[in-house]
């Protein structure tokens, strides 16, 4: 079979021959059988989606010799002029190179004369938007009012550098890009009109590649089908086109499941080595992570719109369990806003392989629930976008499964407004709330006001020794300091058995440093194996705690081994600090 232009050869010639652009054919093909045509007008949209080729259709509608008609015959000699691009009457200029005012003022004279042969004179306008504002200025009043048996047709990818002056007076279609089935079917069919073999996976992928535009999809065939081969085989495309197979994402999607670094570069190298297209990449991983994020919140009820084969169905939908949803929606994320960075990039392989990697070890670059630990006066939230404000990654808005249970907070001061239920994705224990012990893990905690308290995590027999508060801060500094403890102010009392420690803060700064989940679940255990077990924990902040001064919130951000290493990693820096 001959290869050679498939999109001349397979140019349609009539309204119904055209793919897609249902509404645009039905209102020209209408506005052609009723001779009621508009002076000029103006087709929009990206590229290879039928405006050219609608333009002519509709010049040949105009002028066939069986019109007004709502379809051109193609075999009367003005239909076969205009195919061959030879009549008088239909003009078609390149705006790319004769976009000068001068070339306008040339057009306008032109638009005086009668029409030769036909019963209309059309002037289609190519790339219109390269016309000089001193030409779009020059045909102004020409498109308004121009004289009878005479139509523009204007065709842009690019409306919006048109004047408004222009647009107002041309009937504005938007040509839109081609849906994913409508282009395999058109494809399917040429392949069918050319007598080729084609899987229909090969057909898929390339309309994919296409992005909804048929020239393209069709540029992408013929560059397949010039291999020579007996049938379309997705092999084939995935090889010319140099586009990475399912296999590759399934083993990505893995090594980053694993946190699996080396793994991660590893599969980025075959990829480089194997010259797959970069761009296309990057869209089919955002495509990767938007349906793992659909399957990951609605189940087997988002297979109905993630559009997978079926044999693949199932194993993207125990992919998507695996992951929590608040980690899927940070990839896609990413990935999305990552695109441009990686592709206009002095290193485009080393920012993919960065972006690929910040994928893999987000949980551990950004362990963004131990920044919770600050207080909010009451009635206030966090900045937007803030761990555990709607909309952040582990918030109430991302869906997730990394958000741990709803916790209530309290005002610093015991004796504070009542307390208020915040979503986030690892709320701190709050002063004054009773915590459940860590054979209870998961319950969520009491709203009372009471005292923090909680049992020992790992109760041992209680080391010889006196049994004081200043004791215990030796003892439990050998193992590592614990933020705010050795500020804090502590008794051990006995009574009732087997007794309780009260800790006193000297503000609601140092409550939420010894108070944060972590923090008190290595408090407790140290308690038990100093006191004994059983022994109970409280803390108290004093009466007149008050939010932390701004010297201590940017002493306290800044230092954060967290904050340290988004800053690095992202090469970000902190614009403005603010208490939750």
């Amino acid at each position: 079979m001959s290869t050679t232009s498939l999109t001349a050869k397979y140019r349609p010639q009539r309204f119904a021959d055209v793919a897609g652009q249902e509404a645009v054919k039905r209102i020209l093909s209408r506005a052609a059988a009723e001779d009621k045509i508009a002076p000029a007008y103006l087709f929009s949209g990206t590229r290879g989606v039928g405006k050219t080729t609608l333009a002519r259709v509709l010049a040949k509608a105009l002028n066939c010799e069986t019109a007004p008609t709502a379809e051109p015959c193609n075999v009367c000699s003005q239909c076969r002029q205009i195919t061959a691009g030879v009549s008088p009457d239909v003009i078609e200029i390149d705006a790319a190179t004769h976009g000068k005012v001068d070339d306008a003022r040339r057009l306008k004279e032109d638009v005086g004369y009668a029409p030769l042969n036909s019963r209309y004179k059309v002037f289609i306008i190519d790339e219109a938007h390269m016309l000089t504002m001193q030409a779009f200025n020059a045909l102004l009043k020409t498109l308004e009012e121009p004289p009878a048996r005479v139509t523009f047709i204007l065709a842009t990818t690019e409306p919006h550098k048109f004047p408004a002056t222009i647009i107002s007076r041309c009937q504005h279609f938007l040509f839109k890009r081609l849906a994913q089935p409508e282009l395999e079917a058109h494809l399917g069919g040429l392949l069918d009109r050319e007598a080729v073999p084609f899987e229909s996976k090969a057909v898929s992928l390339i309309a994919r590649r296409g992005a909804g535009s048929v020239r393209d999809s069709m540029s992408l065939l013929a560059q397949v089908l010039a291999l020579g081969g007996a049938a379309l085989t997705e092999a084939d495309a995935r090889s010319v086109l140099g586009l990475a197979g399912q296999d590759v994402f399934f083993g990505l999607i893995e090594a980053i499941h694993a946190m699996d670094g080396p793994a991660v570069v590893e599969l980025l190298r075959q990829v480089l080595d194997k010259g797959l297209d970069i761009g296309f990449f990057l869209r089919e991983l955002a495509g990767m992570w938007r349906n793992l994020f659909l399957l990951r919140q609605a189940g087997e009820k988002g297979l109905a719109v993630v559009n997978l084969p079926a044999e693949e169905a199932g194993i993207w939908l125990e992919w998507a369990g695996r992951f929590d949803a608040a980690h899927i929606h940070a990839c896609w994320q990413m990935t999305l806003e990552g695109q441009r960075r990686v592709l206009t990039s002095l290193e485009p392989a080393l920012s993919l392989e960065l972006l690929l990697l910040n994928m893999a070890y987000l949980p551990r670059l950004l362990p963004l629930q131990n920044l919770g630990s600050c207080t909010v006066p009451p009635g206030r939230s966090g900045p937007a976008g803030a761990p555990g404000t709607p909309g952040a990654p582990g918030g109430s808005g991302g869906g997730g499964g990394a958000s741990g249970p709803a916790g209530p907070r309290f005002s610093p001061s015991g004796s504070g407004p009542a307390p208020r239920r915040v979503d986030g994705p690892a709320p701190r224990p709050p002063q004054g709330a009773q915590m459940p012990s860590p054979a209870g893990a998961g319950q969520e905690p009491s709203p009372s006001a009471g005292p923090v308290s909680g049992v020992a995590e790992r109760p041992t027999a209680a080391p010889a020794g006196p049994k004081t508060w200043d004791g215990f801060k030796r003892f439990a500094g050998k193992g590592g300091e614990i933020a705010g403890l050795k500020k804090a102010r502590g008794v051990f009392a006995p009574e009732p058995e087997p007794g309780e420690v009260r800790i006193g803060c000297e503000n609601a700064f140092h409550c939420g440093q010894l108070t944060q989940p972590e923090k008190f679940r290595q408090l407790q255990a140290l308690v038990a194996e100093y006191f004994g077990p059983g022994v109970a924990v409280r803390v108290e902040a004093a009466g007149n705690a008050d939010r932390m001064t701004p010297d201590d919130l940017r002493q306290y951000i800044d230092t954060r081994p967290e904050v340290r290493q988004a800053v690095s990693a992202f090469d970000a820096e902190i614009i403005e600090r603010k208490p939750r």
